[in-house]
């Protein structure tokens, strides 16, 4: 069954109204089908692929019933597209993870194109190397209903709506994220079940995975792909086997775009230009520029720290500029010097004159993979021979130019997004994303060096592109590995055709300075082409400035010409490699760019990236929004002295709070200013964290795992979840992080009630009390102390704090003995004690409809993954009140404690009623347990 009560429709809510739209005013409903489908059709080459362009004239209706559609995608990654048709066509989303019917989930989903009606009714393949490649399966559908006016849904960014399919039933609600201008052609939206009687608990098996087939064929996708009769392509392209792509055999003529030129591509910028349509014209334009000399790294000692990196995995590969102007049909490829190599390389040409742009400059790295993922440089080698059968890998990772628009200004992370848009959604073998990571710096390089990766690339998120070696791109390697130039080489010791050793050197000031010698890594064809190609270099003298005398023994002297990429061991204290082994050739550098490289200190690095960002950043330029109105110098001047103030936060003066103007820079100074006292109660649990990036009243979100931009001071916890598997929680590890939360937006804390180290066992009783409207404060408070009386009987010393809104929390420390189930089984038991005590009073049962003048004494955060708000944190509610810990005398008059009044309460900080709380040892008993388990 999909659901729990799938015989019993949704109720409608008042004011639903009509299903179907309106007519639109001043176009026919073709044309406006027409301008919605323009992004979906400059994505498809109709003569190639068989998908509806859509948009023809259909019979009219015979029912206001609009239609939704899910289809489960089996691309590089498996993902469901979720449809509702509107004005003609189905808009559409792309959720990771599928939809849920647990209140609490907010699946991403991500904005696409529109597509035509007719898509909603297929099941089949689209070929691979096509956009969209891959199996799909018609996973569910039916008819859906908004709540209100749906236009005005899809324009504020909140859509209310009911679907009547077979698996999915019931109310729902589509969110954007961020606030962002309904011009956003690709936004973030979540998918979130709203309450009604189809809500499932979190711990009911996922709809996906109860019903994982097909709602029409009841196929499974492995099934639906083996099927070849449905094939979702043009009977006139090749066949499905057929990989090869047309040899590029005369660039200067005519370039690979013969095939793509057909396409239509006067819209292309419009989904390419997607993450920022509405700005884009403010943009520079320019023609499409000759070879740019790219960004070259710095080499550091390690990962950069804190905010505002991405990391991408360093490649070993060749660093190549990808020209495609089809004006001019013609598509280049440049290596790192300007050298075409657009003929080495037809496949990566091919693959590149097919993406939907007019002009574009994209640069990246080509690369051999291995089958286990890895690169190998010496399969790239072997590739650029006619004989040799590795397949190149182009990954992209930059976008610098595209359809007439200088993008060089733009932030890295919207360069990359405009990059992403262009690439084929569902890339081939040949052309490839380049993914970055937002975690901090030295978990992705740990990370990498742990998969056997050459190391990493950490890129500031905010940069524009600027040619040559920049602070804001940093190489921290797992292995030493540079290019060295060959200035000689020795004979083998049996005499025979192959090598001995190559000389090994480096420029510095324009002189050739020696640096050692590598004898392994080489194969005997290998050498023995090598040794060929070196006797014709042969020169009577040394082009070092000096050679020590171990470095003369047996040396023969060659031209410079050629360049190595050698890996070793460690510099000597004379700047001499050891344990040296070859790599290979490096054809893409020339001799003379070819220094020593040394890492450098990263924090120097660091500090130079920070200096050279101008004063207004390009996203500050490209999006502009309006800022507080608080000086910055006061704000400045509040945080001096403070951990705050070696905090990086980008927009300090964002108001978080319109009711209170709370900023940013204030909620990082409370941060600051608490962190003493709230790190004994957060520092090493499992944390959920409600992260508010827009501020109160916008669309904020629950944080558990690690993930992205997590400060300093942000570690980690494996926890094993129901069905075994490992997840890494977040967890606290020194005070910056507290503090660094500021710049994630973060506006609650909420620990687990145990620590890591005990995880199964909890360290604290909490009981929550949450009174209805009626319950006045001195009935609450009384509600309190007969909790805390109780809790002396059982020799239990209990403490208090207010939540933050209108309850109070009593909080037991207790020694970690009984595991989650015990101490869950006495919470229940002390609550409902407490509730026959006085019934008219308490309730333990979670219906809101019941607790009307009644306490509802919630016992359930007493269970394993729950959590509770930490002493001290803020809630993300208009005022940003705090969850204050208090005195038991405190409670006398009700408090008001906020983060915008904190300058009027925090000399209460010398008294925290809190402070000794977990000096007490105290045990919870087996008689205290047979007390409350004693009917």
């Amino acid at each position: 069954m999909a659901t729990k009560k799938s015989s019993k429709p949704a109720k409608k809510k008042a004011g639903t109204g009509k299903t179907a739209p309106p007519q639109q005013k001043g176009k026919s409903a073709s044309l406006a089908v027409d301008e919605q489908l323009e992004m979906y059709r400059s994505m498809r080459d109709f003569e190639v692929t068989a998908e509806p362009s859509g948009g023809k004239p259909k019979p009219p209706a015979q029912t206001n019933d609009l239609p939704f559609v899910i289809q489960k995608h089996a691309a590089t990654r498996l993902h469901y597209d979720f449809r509702l048709g509107w004005r003609g066509v189905l808009k559409s989303w792309a959720v990771a993870k599928g939809p849920s019917y647990f209140t609490g989930d907010k699946r991403l989903a991500v904005q696409v194109e529109d597509h035509p009606i007719e898509y909603g009714g297929f099941e089949g393949t689209i070929p691979k190397g096509q956009y969209g490649g891959g199996t799909v399966m018609l996973w569910d559908n039916g008819t859906w209903a908004p709540h209100g006016d749906a236009d005005e849904g899809f324009r504020t960014g909140r859509l209310k709506f009911e679907l009547h399919g077979k698996k999915m039933k019931g109310n729902w609600t589509l969110v954007r994220m961020g606030g962002k201008a309904a011009e956003e052609r690709k936004p973030n939206w979540l998918l979130i079940k709203e309450h009604d009687e189809f809500e499932r608990p979190a711990e009911d098996k996922p709809i996906t995975e109860e019903a994982p087939d097909s709602v029409v064929t009841g196929r499974n996708l492995d099934q639906i792909a083996s099927d070849e009769d449905h094939i979702w392509n043009s009977k006139d392209t090749a066949t499905i086997d057929d990989k090869t792509p047309a040899p590029v055999t005369k660039p200067e003529k005519s370039s690979p775009s013969a095939k793509a030129g057909k396409k239509k591509v006067t819209t292309a910028a419009t989904k390419a230009l997607s993450a920022i349509s509405s700005r884009i014209n403010e943009l520079p334009r320019e023609a499409m520029p000759k070879f740019i000399p790219p960004q070259l790294t710095i080499q550091t000692k390690e990962a950069p720290r804190g905010e505002g990196w991405i990391h991408e995995l360093k490649l070993d590969g060749y660093r190549i500029q990808i020209h495609i102007d089809k004006k001019g049909k013609d598509v280049r490829l440049y290596t790192r010097s300007g050298l075409d190599w657009t003929r080495r390389m037809p496949a990566v040409a091919e693959s590149a004159a097919r993406l939907p742009v007019t002009s574009a400059l994209l640069d990246g790295e080509v690369v051999v993979l291995r089958p286990d993922g890895s690169t190998s440089f010496a399969d790239l080698q072997a590739a650029f021979q006619d004989h040799a059968p590795h397949p190149m890998t182009y990954f992209a990772f930059d976008l610098l130019h595209l359809d007439g628009h200088n993008l060089r200004s733009l932030p890295l992370l919207e360069r990359k997004e405009l990059l992403a848009g262009i690439l084929p959604g569902e890339p081939d073998e040949t052309l490839r994303f380049s993914e970055h990571f937002e975690q901090q710096g030295s978990t992705v390089f740990d990370n990498a060096c742990r998969l056997g990766a050459e190391g990493i690339i950490s890129k500031r998120a905010d940069a524009a592109y600027t040619s040559g070696r920049s602070p804001n791109w940093i190489k921290i390697k797992c292995v030493r590995q540079q290019e060295f130039v060959v200035g000689g080489f020795t004979l083998p010791g049996d005499k025979g055709d192959g090598l001995g050793s190559l000389l090994l050197g480096y420029y510095e000031n324009g002189k050739l300075v020696y640096a050692g010698r590598t004898g392994t890594g080489f194969t005997h064809q290998f050498q023995r082409d090598l040794r060929r190609r070196l006797e014709k270099m042969k020169v009577k003298d040394p082009a070092y400035a000096s050679v020590p005398a171990e470095g003369r023994k047996g040396a023969i002297w060659v031209r410079p010409d050629l360049v190595a990429e050698v890996a070793f061991a460690t510099w000597t204290a004379d700047k001499l490699v050891r344990q040296a082994a070859f790599k290979g050739l490096r054809e893409d550098k020339k001799p003379k760019e070819v220094t020593i490289e040394l890492p450098r200190d990263t924090a120097e690095v660091q500090q130079e990236a920070e200096e050279a960002a101008p004063q207004e950043s390009a996203r500050q330029r490209v999006h502009a929004k309006a800022v507080a109105k608080t000086a910055s110098k006061k704000s400045a001047a509040k945080s001096a002295g403070t951990l705050s103030a070696n905090i990086r936060l980008t927009h300090p003066d964002k108001i978080i709070d319109a009711a209170t103007g709370v900023t940013k820079q204030q909620l990082a100074d409370y941060y600051a200013a608490v962190v003493d006292h709230m790190m004994p109660h957060l520092a090493d649990r499992p944390l959920s964290l409600v992260r508010c990036p827009e501020g109160v009243g916008h669309p904020c979100f629950f944080q558990k795992h690690i993930g992205q931009g997590v400060p300093d001071g942000i570690g980690s916890v494996p926890i094993k979840d129901k069905k075994g598997a490992t997840e890494e929680y977040l967890t606290l590890t020194a005070p910056e992080g507290l503090v660094g939360l500021a710049q994630m937006g973060v506006l609650e804390v909420h620990p687990w009630g145990s620590r890591s180290v005990t995880l199964e066992t909890p360290d604290m009783l909490i009981f929550d009390l949450d009174p209805d409207e009626a319950i006045g404060w001195e009935t609450l408070t009384a509600a309190a102390q007969e909790i805390r009386k109780r809790l002396k009987k059982l020799g239990l010393e209990s403490f208090v704090k207010t939540t933050g809104g209108k309850g109070l929390h009593v909080v037991a420390p207790i020694v970690p003995k009984h595991d989650w189930t015990a101490i869950k089984a006495f919470a229940r038991g002390f609550a409902e004690q407490v509730e026959k005590s006085d019934p008219d009073l308490y309730l333990i049962k979670m219906t809101k409809a019941a607790r009307k003048g009644k306490i509802f004494l919630d016992y359930l955060r007493n269970e394993r993954g729950a959590t509770a708000v930490a002493p001290f944190s803020p809630r993300a509610r208009p005022g940003v009140h705090v969850a204050l810990p208090l005195s038991w005398n405190d409670l006398k008059t009700k408090p008001e404690f906020s983060v915008a009044n904190f300058d009027d309460w925090k000399t209460r900080l010398a008294r925290d009623p809190w402070a000794r709380m977990w000096d007490l040892k105290q045990p919870l008993t087996d008689e205290a347990v047979a007390m409350v388990s004693d009917k």
